[in-house]
């Protein structure tokens, strides 16, 4: 069993859903959930503050910095994760269908580098 991370590509412009859809597409997240863990393939999912929230730290010497903000500005930042569990690509690819339809966003579908049976 492999483990995937699928990533939810979040716009960094735009506006944001009206909260009516907001609300129709987290009930859809959770569904997809639910059916991620009745399937076995759940591991982990929540999603993410916006970037303007990071801190990001960097080695210098003996010294660990702080940096308030994100490491890069983009058109589009992480704004949210899905780990799961998949025999294989077509099967982690089919979830990812599902999850961008759940949540109206691209997916991207990676496998953990080292795959585990944990």
């Amino acid at each position: 069993m492999t483990y995937y991370l699928l990533s939810v590509i979040q716009p960094s412009e735009g506006e944001p859903p009206a909260a009516e859809e907001l609300a129709r597409i987290v009930g859809s997240l959770d569904r997809f959930h639910e059916e991620l863990r009745e399937a076995g393939a759940w591991v982990f999912a929540g999603g993410l503050h916006g970037p303007e929230s990071a801190a990001v730290l960097r080695l210098r010497g003996a010294d660990v910095v702080v940096t308030e903000g994100p490491f890069t500005t983009g058109k589009e930042y992480l704004g949210g994760l899905c780990v799961i569990k998949a025999s294989d690509r077509d099967e982690a690819l089919e979830w990812g269908r599902k999850a961008s339809r759940a949540s109206t966003l691209p997916i991207e579908v990676r496998p953990f580098l080292h795959p585990t049976d944990a």
